[in-house]
């Protein structure tokens, strides 16, 4: 068996044990192991590869930045900064058809700029919204639907872990991704709410709408959600002005948000342990999926493989447009079964240097950005998608009652305005890049 055969048998190989329920950062590591030493048949060698793999891996500055964010992310949890941006967006959008539902999008937006995680988006919000969902008469399936489409927002709405995983993976600039991602995450939003008017036309009778709140009754809950606008300027604003790096700004974030919450009154001692505690679980979590896939893909590029994908590609005389098609279709796949952190870490290192050989009329500079962005609103649509759709089944879990077959159906026409969204953003790359080439 030649090695570049090798290298491709170890991809059923790995789905096979992530079927299993193998955790992924574990599968990657075994299958990255045993490949490397079918290709050079010494395990002695790949022991002592492995401590100054880890070592070399996890003593970079840059990775910081993970339990940062996270650390950031579960204080605005528990810190209830939830509640305000609910009801700021309530008084303001409340009184429309289908109004408190869109209030629950905006507001999953606004949370997602200080949480950076759509599970948490999605859990938090829920929590928020679903009993004023329930109160004002919205249907099971549209209430549960909008909060799993909304908390999607936490993946593009930066500063987004999912982003910085990708730029470490891509070797691409995370202050650059982070304006990139910025006009899309908006696009998403102001598409999520089309979405949810269109739906309470057709089906009317799925909700009703509340009294419209006074200008002075607007203003208060606007002035209410200040902390969430200071903490996400400081650290967007002072990343983008040369304050500080993307790691600083993430520690500045964190410890905002933790003042904020703690004297607030919202966020006790007690409570900072359990955050500190969970970041460490979820950073661990993390950190040995960076392991895995630093092994596996060790592997690959010993085998060969991604170089000859790479030049079997750009030989092909198909439309680099027809194989972007395919990829992004194979990622909607992998999204019906997989995670999206998954996902980025297994194909990113694989699927970018083919993807960067083709020509799109784009500079290198540029693509990888493009790309990138791309590539997590597929990936955000599998948040949303049986039989692996996590956000449907944290808001499943938050209200029992509705069951999750309804819920997926109310997810459907959300995952048409990604899919339209997707196509706009591939037709438009301007819309990605506007930003990008506005500041830099």
């Amino acid at each position: 068996m030649s090695r570049i055969e090798i290298g491709l048998w170890s991809f059923p190989v790995l789905l096979l044990l992530i079927f299993l329920r193998i955790p992924i950062g574990v599968a990657m590591a075994v299958v990255g192991f045993g490949g490397a030493y079918l290709l050079n048949g010494n395990s002695l060698m790949m022991l002592s590869q492995l401590k100054h793999l880890t070592y070399g891996e996890f003593s970079s500055y840059s990775f910081s930045i993970i339990p940062l964010f996270l650390l950031m992310g579960h204080f605005a949890t528990l810190g209830g900064m939830s509640a305000g941006l609910f009801k700021a967006a309530e008084t303001w959008l409340g009184h429309r058809k289908g109004g408190i539902a869109m209030a629950a999008v905006g507001a999953c937006a606004g949370f997602g700029a200080i949480c950076g995680s759509s599970l948490a988006t999605a859990a938090t919000m829920g929590k928020t919204a679903l009993p004023e969902l329930k109160r004002y008469g919205y249907s099971g399936r549209l209430a549960t639907a909008s909060l799993a489409a909304g908390g999607t927002l936490g993946i593009l709405i930066p500063p987004s872990l999912i982003l910085v995983v990708y730029a470490m993976l891509a070797e691409e600039n995370i202050a650059k991704l982070f304006l990139a991602a910025f006009l899309p995450g908006l696009l998403a939003a102001i598409g999520y709410m089309i979405c949810i008017s269109i739906y309470v036309r057709i089906r009317p009778d799925c909700c009703t709408s509340r009294a419209a709140a006074t200008w002075s009754e607007r203003l208060t809950a606007l002035a209410r959600v200040w902390p969430v606008l200071l903490i996400f300027g400081a650290v967007v604003g002072g990343i983008y002005l040369g304050v500080f790096t993307p790691t600083e700004g993430a520690a500045v974030g964190a410890a905002g948000t933790g003042l904020v919450a703690l004297f607030s009154g919202a966020l006790t001692w007690r409570g900072i342990g359990e955050a500190i505690l969970e970041t460490a679980s979820s950073t661990g979590m993390i950190y040995l999926i960076l392991l895995g896939a630093k092994m596996f893909n060790n592997f690959l590029a010993l085998s060969g493989l991604p170089m000859a994908a790479a030049g079997w590609a750009e030989g092909l005389t198909l439309s680099p447009w027809l194989i972007l098609t395919a990829v992004l279709l194979m990622y909607l796949a992998f999204g019906c079964v997989m995670d999206s952190l998954s996902m980025i870490f297994l194909t990113i290192p694989i699927l970018y240097p083919i993807m960067s050989g083709l020509d799109f009329g784009l500079p290198p500079g540029e693509f990888g950005l493009w790309f990138g962005v791309i590539v997590l609103i597929v990936v955000e649509v599998g948040l949303i998608t049986p039989p692996v759709g996590m956000n449907l089944f944290i808001i499943n879990a938050l209200d029992p009652e509705v069951p999750i077959s309804e819920t997926f159906k109310g997810t459907l026409p959300f995952v048409l305005t990604d899919l339209i969204r997707v196509a706009i953003l591939v037709a438009f790359p301007i819309l990605t890049l506007g930003l990008v080439r506005l500041v830099y």
